[in-house]
């Protein structure tokens, strides 16, 4: 098993680009199956949840390619399976994404249930909900989601009960190819739905309301393939912020979207962190010890659930106490335990955390339970006093692009051993 050896109080410094965003990377890659002919991914970041995706993709018989500049070439026209197996499908939720593609361009699709970081109930009801709204019959049983469109996919009127970020990609992938015309009220609004949006656009899809709560699709016949750049990673973004601050940094952030942290940069301003961008670069500068703040957690526009971890590891050691309501999933507080072992004071009620500032935190060996706590654990190491061994680093891999050489050259101590 790896780990991360991180060595505290050491302050970062320097330039840093972000890679490509995983959120939205998965998505298009699994869009990808509809096009005919070769599409042509830039930025795709080489993180292992990509190499499942390919895998994946691989299994159903696509022929994929990754250039010697990173380009992904992705080429359908040998698809033949409809099913994702559970070997494949158990390492990764986003996998179940593949789901509207094939039923589009199959008729049908088998999925195992999927699975991926345990952070609480993710129930996929709203994905069948919606699909079934366009015609889909779905069965569940031994593990697997049947589903098939024998007549079709119609359009219809979707309205989903709560914005899922998932539900809403895989009945948009569903739709464009559906007859008719698609309604989706109540769409989830991720910078990452917008990306993946305008990239079927681009294959030919008459997508409209792009970055709306309600999303028009006039489904067309047959889309191609195409070229495209993958969004920044608005999340690797929220993580590098944060990790400058807690060190008291000063770092330039290169390749970045500051307009999709806008909620970040306004608590992290709050808590009297300072802010400077331009274009795509934002240079964040932090100098003593930052002030406490309350977040809550809410889809989009509102504060990340993906930064709810790194966000507690960084107000623990805020000047007072910060309380961090939780709305998206149950079960993401799995990891308090593994901070106050570092010295930390968070007390967690339900869907709640008190953290109670504190002066300094100490290294200790401590596990990453899912990816976003991994990172949080990274995060809180760089300001503990000694070396913290962080185990099952394997989840962060999963999302972050080079995560400890990005570090390192920033000026943080960290070796990754076995």
């Amino acid at each position: 098993m790896r780990k991360y050896l991180i060595e505290g109080g050491h302050r970062l410094t320097g330039t840093v680009e972000i890679s490509g965003a995983k959120n939205s990377a998965l998505k298009l890659l699994a869009a990808s199956i509809m096009g005919d002919g070769t599409t042509r991914l830039s930025g795709i970041p080489r993180i292992s949840d990509v190499q499942t995706m390919c895998e994946v993709l691989g299994n159903l018989g696509i022929r994929i390619k990754e250039e010697k500049n990173g380009d992904i070439l992705i080429n359908p026209s040998s698809l033949k399976k409809y099913e994702a197996p559970y070997e494949l499908v158990r390492r990764m939720r986003a996998s179940i994404l593949v789901m509207g593609p094939l039923l589009s361009r199959l008729g049908r699709a088998r999925i195992a249930m999927p699975g991926g970081c345990n952070i609480g109930s993710r129930q996929i009801d709203l994905h069948l909900k919606g699909l079934a709204c366009l015609g889909a019959e779905f069965s569940l049983g031994h593990g697997y989601i049947d589903v098939n469109a024998n007549n079709g996919l119609r359009g219809g009127e979707v309205y989903l009960d709560f914005p899922s970020v998932g539900a809403t990609e895989n009945v948009l992938m569903a739709a464009v190819m559906a007859k008719g015309t698609t309604v989706v009220s109540n769409a989830a609004r991720e910078p990452e739905i917008c990306d993946l949006a305008n990239f079927l656009n681009s294959m030919g899809a008459q997508i409209e309301g792009i970055g709306t709560s309600t999303i028009q699709i006039e489904g067309v016949k047959e889309l191609h393939g195409t070229e495209y750049r993958v969004i920044p990673d608005r999340i690797e973004t929220g993580t590098l912020i944060t990790a400058t601050v807690i060190t008291g940094g000063d770092v330039l952030i290169k390749n970045t979207q500051a307009k999709n942290l806008e909620i970040v940069i306004s608590k992290y301003s709050h808590c009297g962190v300072e802010f400077n961008y331009a274009g795509d670069e934002l240079r964040v500068v932090c100098n003593g010890r930052i002030k406490p703040t309350d977040i809550s957690t809410l889809p989009y526009p509102g504060f990340p659930t993906d930064l709810q971890a790194i966000s507690v590891a960084l107000l623990s050691l805020a000047d007072g106490v910060s309380v961090i309501t939780e709305n998206v999933f149950d079960n993401r507080f799995m990891y308090v335990d593994e901070l106050n072992r570092m010295g930390a004071n968070i007390k967690v009620r339900g869907h709640q955390a008190a953290i109670i500032g504190v002066e300094k935190l100490s290294s200790a060996p401590v596990r990453a339970t899912d990816l976003r706590a991994g990172a949080a654990l990274s995060i809180a190491a760089l300001a503990a006093e000694g070396v913290t061994e962080i185990s099952d680093i394997e989840h962060i891999e999963r999302g972050y692009e080079n995560f400890d050489e990005k570090l390192s050259r920033l000026g943080a101590r960290i070796k990754r051993v076995k």
